[in-house]
Parts: C-alpha cells; sequence; structure tokens
C-alpha cells in the first residue's frame, strides 16, 4: 500500500496537476533614468499594490537607462514600495554602461540572478550582460555555473520557468548554453524582456514570450503583464496603470516537456581546420567572465574576472598558482611593473599585488569602482575611476602623485601616453589630455553629440606625428591635434566603431569596421580617405577589440571568439583561430608567433602559430 501510495504521489507531481493557480506580474525594461521611466515605474508599482490576486512580481532586466549608481539607487527606492515580493535580474543597460560593473546591481538588490519555488514551479532566472564592453548578449559564466548547480539540485520532473532579459536566441552569443540545459528538464516556458514588445516566441521547442516595456514609449501610459498560471495553461495579460486587464493575447499549454531532438545550429569551429597551423598551448577557463586584457611576466599570465577574483596561471602550462579576491568585478587589464601587478577593482580600490606570490603590496581606495586599465611611464601608473577622478601614483607605493577630479562620467578604457599628455576617455562625452607631470587639464574634446552613449570611453587612443587618433560609437574616425585638442578631420566612410591600431612604423591607422572589412588611412593632417580594404569576412562586428600590429601581421578579435592576423601589405589573412563563441579582448601580442587571449565567457589561452 505505502509503494503503491508513492507511485500514485509521484505520478501527480510529475502531471504538474497538484499545482494551484496563482498569478504573478511580470515587469520588464522599466528604464529609470530615461525621460519617462521613474514617472512609469512609480504608476506601475502603485497599480500592482492594488491587486489582491498577485501573489509576486519578476521584472526582466534594463531596470534603468544607464546602470548609473544614482539611477540603481532610485530604482530600488521605487520598487521597495511594493507589497508583495519581488524577483529582479539585470539587463544590458544596466550592466553595459555600469559605472561599478555590475556591482551597484548586487549590492542594491542582493544578486544578479534568482531562484525559488512557488505552488510546485521552479523559478530560475540569470543574469545577461554584456558587461562594461560592448558586444552581443551573454548569458555570463558564473551563471552558467550557477544555473549547472540549480539544475543539479532540481528534480527531472519538477516544471520549470526560466526568466532572462535577452531572448534565449542568437541575440545572445551563448544562448544554447541556456536551452541545451534547460531541456533536459521538465522546462514549461521562459520569458524575456529586450525588444520592448509583447511577442510569442518559441527558443528550440521551449516556448517563451516576451513581455512589453513598461515604458510608455508613445503612449499616455505605460504597462506590464499579469500572467495567470492553471493547472494545465499559462495566460499572459497586458495589464496598464488605473485601467482594466486586457484580454489574453497569449497562452501556452503546461504539459510534461519532450525535447523534440532536432538540430539546431551550434558554432562552427571549421576555421580552426583550416588553419591548422595555429593552436591553444593551453586553455584555462575561469569561474566567470573575463573582461581584459591578460598580462603576462616571465613566470605567469595574469588577469581578473567579473567576480572579482585576480587569477595567476602558469606561463607554461596554463594551470593556476594563485588567486586574489577582490571585492568587486574587476574590468582593469593589469600591468606588470617592478614584480608588482596593478589595476582596479568594482569594490573601489586600486590594488599592487606580488606578482610572484599573489600576495598584497599595496592598496589604495578611491570614492567609486575603478574599471579602467592602468599604463605605466617610469615608476608612475595612470589610472582613471568611476568616482570622476584620474590619478597619477608611484608604482612602488600607491601614494597619490595628483588627481584630475574634473572628469565627467566613468573611465573604463586604457589611457595614452603621448608627447608630455596623458590621453583617455570617458563615458561623460569628453576626450581628456592631462599634463603628464601636474594633472593639469591642457584640453578636452567632445564629438558634439549630447547621447553619453557616443561618448569617446571604449577608445583606446592612438597617436603619430602630433595628431591623436580615435574612433567611437559614433563610427567617425577622428583625427585631433595633440596639442590642442582642434579637430583636424573625421571620416565614416568605412563605419569603424571603437576598434582602431597603430602601424609599428607609425604611417598607418588601421581600423575594424562594423561589416567584415580592415581598412587603413594614411596618418597625416588632411582627410585622407580610406587607403585600402580588405574583406576579411569576420561578418558583423561590433566590439573594441583594438588592432595590434606586430612582426609583419595585425592581430585582433571578433564579437564571435575568433582571432585573426592580417597580412597588411597584401591584405589576406595569414591566419584565424576560434576561442569560443564570445568577445575576444584586445590581445597581447607577445611577439609574432605567441598571443595570449581572453573572452568574455572567461576563457584564458596561449596561442602557438607554427611557421
Amino acid at each position: 500500500m505505502k509503494t503503491l501510495f508513492l507511485l500514485l504521489f509521484a505520478l501527480i507531481i510529475s502531471s504538474g496537476l497538484w499545482a494551484q493557480d496563482f498569478k504573478y506580474a511580470f515587469v520588464t525594461d522599466t528604464h529609470v533614468g530615461s525621460s519617462t521611466g521613474e514617472e512609469d515605474l512609480r504608476r506601475t508599482v502603485a497599480d500592482i499594490n492594488e491587486l489582491p490576486d498577485i501573489d509576486f512580481i519578476i521584472i526582466t532586466g534594463d531596470i534603468t537607462e544607464m546602470g548609473t549608481n544614482n539611477e540603481l539607487t532610485l530604482a530600488k527606492q521605487i520598487l521597495s514600495g511594493l507589497k508583495k515580493p519581488y524577483h529582479i535580474i539585470p539587463g544590458n543597460h544596466d550592466t553595459g554602461w555600469s559605472e561599478s560593473g555590475g556591482v551597484k546591481f548586487i549590492t542594491e538588490f542582493g544578486g544578479d540572478k534568482f531562484t525559488f519555488d512557488h505552488n510546485g514551479y521552479r523559478f530560475i532566472a540569470c543574469a545577461s550582460g554584456p558587461y562594461v564592453r560592448m558586444s552581443d548578449g551573454h548569458i555570463p559564466r558564473d551563471a552558467t555555473v550557477w544555473l549547472d548547480s540549480v539544475l543539479k539540485a532540481t528534480p527531472k520532473n519538477m516544471p520549470i520557468i526560466f526568466a532572462n532579459h535577452y531572448p534565449l536566441d542568437n541575440s545572445l552569443d551563448n544562448w544554447y548554453e541556456a536551452t541545451d540545459r534547460l531541456k533536459r528538464y521538465n522546462i514549461q516556458y521562459a520569458i524575456c524582456g529586450h525588444g520592448h514588445n509583447n511577442h510569442p516566441y518559441n527558443f528550440e521547442g521551449i516556448e517563451a514570450t516576451m513581455g512589453r516595456s513598461n515604458l510608455r514609449a508613445k503612449d499616455s501610459i505605460g504597462g506590464y503583464n499579469i500572467v495567470s498560471m492553471t493547472k494545465d495553461t499559462v495566460f499572459f495579460q497586458t495589464k496598464k496603470p488605473t485601467q482594466a486587464i486586457g484580454a489574453a493575447w497569449r497562452k501556452i499549454v503546461l504539459k510534461t516537456f519532450e525535447d523534440n531532438q532536432k538540430k539546431y545550429p551550434r558554432p562552427d569551429f571549421n576555421i580552426n581546420t583550416k588553419y591548422a597551423n595555429t593552436k591553444e598551448v593551453w586553455s584555462y577557463h575561469s569561474t566567470a567572465n573575463v573582461v581584459n586584457t591578460p598580462a603576462y611576466s616571465s613566470n605567469h599570465v595574469i588577469f581578473g574576472n567579473s567576480l572579482g577574483l585576480i587569477e595567476a596561471l602558469n606561463k607554461k602550462t596554463g594551470k593556476r598558482v594563485w588567486v586574489f579576491h577582490t571585492g568587486g568585478a574587476i574590468y582593469s587589464s593589469p600591468v606588470v611593473v617592478d614584480n608588482l601587478v596593478i589595476l582596479g577593482s568594482g569594490d573601489g580600490f586600486i590594488y599592487a599585488l606580488n606578482e610572484k606570490t599573489g600576495k598584497i603590496s599595496w592598496k589604495m581606495q578611491t570614492a567609486n569602482s575603478v574599471l579602467g586599465s592602468p599604463v605605466v611611464s617610469g615608476k608612475y601608473i595612470y589610472i582613471g575611476g568611476s568616482d570622476n577622478t584620474f590619478r597619477a601614483l608611484e608604482a612602488k607605493t600607491g601614494k597619490v602623485v595628483w588627481a584630475f577630479k574634473e572628469v565627467e562620467g566613468t573611465i573604463v578604457g586604457k589611457p595614452l601616453i603621448y608627447q608630455g599628455k596623458i590621453i583617455f576617455g570617458s563615458w561623460g562625452r569628453h576626450l581628456y589630455a592631462l599634463d603628464i607631470n601636474s594633472g593639469n587639464l591642457v584640453w578636452k574634446w567632445n564629438n558634439g553629440q549630447a547621447n553619453r552613449m557616443f561618448s569617446p570611453a571604449m577608445v583606446t587612443p592612438v597617436a603619430a606625428k602630433g595628431i591623436v587618433y580615435i574612433a567611437a560609437p559614433d563610427r567617425y574616425l577622428t583625427a585631433i591635434d595633440a596639442n590642442n585638442g582642434s579637430t583636424l578631420w573625421r571620416n565614416k566612410e568605412a563605419t569603424v566603431r571603437e576598434s582602431i591600431g597603430l602601424s609599428t612604423d607609425s604611417t598607418t591607422i588601421y581600423g575594424k569596421t562594423m561589416q567584415d572589412e580592415i581598412v587603413a588611412y594614411k596618418a597625416q593632417p588632411q582627410d585622407p580617405g580610406v587607403l585600402w580594404r580588405y574583406n576579411a569576412g569576420f561578418g558583423y562586428e561590433h566590439v573594441p577589440s583594438m588592432l595590434i600590429e606586430k612582426d609583419g601581421n595585425i592581430f585582433f578579435g571578433t564579437k564571435n571568439g575568433v582571432v585573426y592576423a592580417i597580412n597588411p601589405k597584401n591584405q589576406t589573412t595569414t591566419w584565424a583561430h576560434k576561442i569560443d563563441n564570445s568577445m575576444i579582448n584586445t590581445v597581447n601580442v607577445v611577439d609574432g608567433k605567441n598571443l595570449v587571449v581572453s573572452t568574455m565567457d572567461g576563457k584564458v589561452a596561449w596561442l602557438n602559430v607554427k611557421k
């Protein structure tokens, strides 16, 4: 009798018939910080509080417009007015321009992913970037590691509802890491935002629903969705504040999930067969995103990840030698100087660690996160932070030599030292040139765009013959007089975006276009037009991976995880190698045969080319 009872109980659970009916509110893309974002969210919070039959609220990202600390604090204050529990994840607007590298979202809301059980259903939600750099959407490496642990603890027959900001398609570079996992379980449906419209989807057999933005857009009032769960069907209905709930516009039958076993497109690594002479000597997969360029010393390769870990690998084997924990995500590319590893962290500190042991030598606290990368000149390092300050420090001690405190916006890039100046951009519309000895402002430049999303923040300037060159998100290659900051010329023929480089003889500027091409321009004070174009065939492209020339080749990475070596003399591809399917950071070229490469998904690899 006991055995029969347990069997019947298991059948009831597997059929899902035991679950009680319930409702939840599905809110997304609130964009607090945009023109109507705050008011629209306040109206929605008040409206939800008037609905007695709502059990909880799920909010699927783009909570803010630019991910600033002030916007996140305001959003938290508004959402704290909800009378029912809410569960929240960030979107690309909360992370892509974040002044804290995502740290502030976690401190405000307690995390960037969640799981909870309700009436027999397991709700699971992951964050999705990109983080601090322009790229495709990406479920963070630490989130997929976490998802594995959550699913491992989930009974195979337990019904799952999955939430994400992006749709589970190729707008995420690693969509398959979610769909492949979920299809092994009893996934019922997925919800997402990002597209700002109510829309039905099916992701490789997984039914899904995109929710409308909470913004009013061209309407007079915003809105969200009410999701009604019954024993065999889920219904989605639009709800506008103070108005009656709309008719169900989407319904999904709830049943035990069965994988249709169809084959779906997956990333293609065949390019590695074509260029078989390029090999990964070793590859290391960190537990979180790596969105910086690793440094190397005589013994180690060193980098930080988005969980705040600084890791040192054996340069020959790729095995981890030491690890140091900071208190925030790391997007700062480290430098090694005088046996010290120096970089910034999202926890607001600049760190100097012993390169051999990973023990702390000194750290200096700032007033906000430090996402910018340092550069070295002599015994000094130069680095910018999110506290509107750019600093010169003694490398040995961390003592502040000078601090320029008038930066508009967040500094996330790598500065250029040129002709006695330190030159850098920010997410505050300007490119700055400071006197390297005093820290005094020499000049600042902007492209005339009021929209800060076009700021020269992720540019890594290059310079030759008294001219500074940058490519901002406005898709111009711009030449600026290094002495006074005046604009010499701006060229948009090739739509170069944030990725440029300088030839080793300083006569040519290289650019990576947004579609397939590498282009070249003569380095000169008059607009030269495009000198040559080469179709490398890398497809649509937008990541800020700089072009590095060394030993006769130009090296760069793409959003699809491919590293290229291009011969600029005859405009041919020397080789290409795919690491994974996420953004390649600016590569560290050891010599013409060896490179250190990192990807957004946390892969770090040493590439070697056999001639």
